[in-house]
């Protein structure tokens, strides 16, 4: 994601819901408790970058509404990181669910 475009971005923030819940499964939630409660700070993290909610819905929304010319290194950078990380983490949460 290090060169994500912003619509690249929008479409990785609007599947992760889908793609956390394959992960998860039918796996109880306190098996994946410490890795959805650091996905949801990553959100929050999103949604304070956009001045949105942290919803990944509302996170892909703002995303593919902003101006390529309103796009700034710091906020670009941060999404694709943040991005990055969701990425991590959904991994490892299907890690914590194969048994």
């Amino acid at each position: 994601m290090s060169n994500s475009s912003p619509d690249d971005l929008a479409v990785a923030f609007r599947s992760f819901t889908r793609r956390l819940h394959e992960a998860q499964g039918e796996a109880p939630a306190e098996t994946t408790a410490s890795a959805t409660a650091e996905c949801r700070s990553q959100l929050e993290a999103a949604g304070r970058l956009l001045g949105t909610s942290a919803e990944p819905e509302s996170i892909a929304d703002a995303i593919a509404a902003r101006h390529a010319d309103d796009w700034d290194d710091v906020t670009l950078e941060g999404l694709r990181s943040i991005a990055l990380d969701l990425g991590r983490l959904v991994r490892h949460v299907e890690g914590l669910t194969e048994g």
